[in-house]
């Protein structure tokens, strides 16, 4: 009983998030307080185990990758701000020929390069209802909440998001639980890291980022608007040039492990702060909103990661986590299967959760399990963010969708004609999804050359003979210096 008491906590704080509207920081804070106390007073917990929480508290904070956090935001809101994400959309609209099909494509392009500096799904809906959809207005309601709604979850697989930074941070921690399994067999693998999962992810987001596209530019020839052409601007195209360049190299050397996701975040917003200083674009009032902005947005973030790392212990002390895993792991249904209905339930839970809920609450509850089933962690890191990126796009509990309908302005449209333009992107992304697990080798695509001990060739009698020698000798000083104070006497 003890143990399925943290699937109590869950079902309480789900239903909590649901019907009470309350921050989920606060929401996970109470719940885990009130289990505790209830454990304290049965005599089922140590209720001084919770004064371990502050320093707990102190070492997640210097964590390089949450360094990132308040930086990552810092550039969502600057890019909110300043005119740099129009310009780019503008240029991204002529490149692609202007009217729906430049529009549609446009609004992808602007997804796929500011989502992943952008830090979050609720950000870059923020950002794409603004910038996108005033110039979506000749388009029906539901294809134009349908490309913000697509265009936001971009970031959610496309390296270096902050989404998968801090999926990255929690896989390397469920990768070596999951080692510790009776009946795992790390055998030639290594624990992975964060690098890891950015080659994992990059081909399957390429794929879904190409389906979209091809889907994108199906729908809009169908619905045949047309724009008045505006001249070409040289300076603005000059700028969305340089802007564009800056991105893509930022994003490159995290990728390939030149620069930290940190110094990105810095560089990205060094960049943008300059910029807008040079320009003048911002006022002394809206630098102020700027950085209120951050700071609120930012706390927000840490304080959720309060709330998910007490509400984990609790958890965890409960025994439930190693329950689950005991349950699944010799679950009597092949483990493909059990793997199949982890996911669902994992889908089931983004449907009413963000991506960060998700990474902080879940992902720590079943990764570990689900690298055992799978045995490969790339491949369940893959897995996990396309599923997320899934459930953020299925009406009408999806973080995405639910973000587009409220901020975008545009009128109100139906579920059911959501549903309808929304079905083929959906449906791509499932083709993805399932394409990355009945292949995993499509997640290792990138990966660098392992050499195994095995293949390193055995050294000769002579080899070790020699430095066995060396060896001495750098002792013989040692030996002498220690031999002086004894000749002295």
């Amino acid at each position: 009983m003890l143990a399925s008491g943290g699937l109590w906590m869950l079902l309480l704080l789900g239903v909590l998030i649901v019907t009470t509207g309350l921050p989920v920081w606060t929401l996970l804070i109470a719940v885990a307080s009130v289990f505790a106390v209830i454990g304290s007073v049965s005599g089922q917990l140590d209720f001084t185990i919770l004064s371990a929480l502050p320093g707990r508290m102190v070492g997640l904070l210097e964590h390089d990758l949450l360094q990132a956090l308040p930086l990552y935001v810092l550039v969502g809101v600057l890019l909110q701000r300043l005119t740099l994400a129009d310009r780019l959309f503008s240029s991204l609209q002529r490149l692609f020929g202007g009217g729906s099909v430049g529009s549609s494509l446009a609004a992808l392009g602007i997804g796929a390069l500011i989502a992943p500096m952008n830090g979050s799904v609720a950000s870059s809906s923020a950002l794409l209802a603004r910038l996108v959809a005033p110039r979506l207005g000749a388009m029906k309601a539901a294809p134009a909440t349908t490309l913000i709604s697509v265009a936001a979850t971009i970031g959610v697989v496309v390296p270096p998001s902050l989404v998968l930074i801090l999926l990255g941070d929690a896989m390397l921690r469920a990768h070596t639980e999951a080692s510790n399994l009776p009946g795992f067999v790390l055998g030639e693998q290594r624990i992975v890291n964060t690098q890891d999962v950015f080659n994992a992810a990059l081909a399957p987001a390429l794929c879904v980022l190409l389906l979209w596209i091809a889907v994108a530019w199906w729908q809009a020839r169908k619905l045949k608007f047309h724009e008045a052409r505006t001249g070409i601007r040289w300076s603005e195209e000059g700028v969305s040039f340089i802007a564009v360049l800056t991105i893509v190299l930022l994003l490159t050397a995290v990728f390939a492990g030149k620069m930290f996701a940190v110094e990105a975040a810095a560089t990205g917003g060094t960049l943008l702060l300059m910029a807008a200083l040079l320009t003048r674009s911002l006022s002394g009032s809206e630098w102020l909103e700027v950085l209120g902005d951050t700071l609120a947005l930012t706390g927000a973030l840490f304080a959720l990661l309060v709330g998910s790392s007490t509400f984990s212990l609790i958890f965890r002390l409960l025994g439930t986590d190693r329950w689950i895993s005991d349950i699944l792991v010799h679950s009597e249904l092949p483990r493909l299967w059990t793997a199949i209905l982890v996911l669902l339930a994992v889908a089931l839970c983004a449907w009413v959760l963000d991506a960060f809920e998700m990474i902080f609450v879940v992902v720590p509850i079943v990764a570990p399990p689900l690298v055992f089933m799978l045995g490969d962690a790339q491949q369940t890191a893959v897995l996990l963010l396309l599923v997320l990126q899934l459930s953020f796009l299925i009406p009408p509990m999806g973080y995405a969708v639910l973000i587009a309908r409220s901020r975008s302005g545009l009128q109100s449209v139906g579920t059911g004609a959501l549903l309808k333009a929304l079905w083929p992107f959906i449906l791509a992304q499932c083709a993805v999804t399932t394409l990355v697990f009945l292949a995993p080798s499509t997640v290792h695509l990138l990966d660098a050359p392992v050499v195994a001990a095995s293949q390193s060739e055995p050294l000769s009698d002579q080899e070790i003979e020699d430095q066995m020698r060396e060896m001495a000798q750098q002792n013989q000083p040692l030996q002498a210096a220690s031999d002086r104070p004894e000749m002295a006497k």
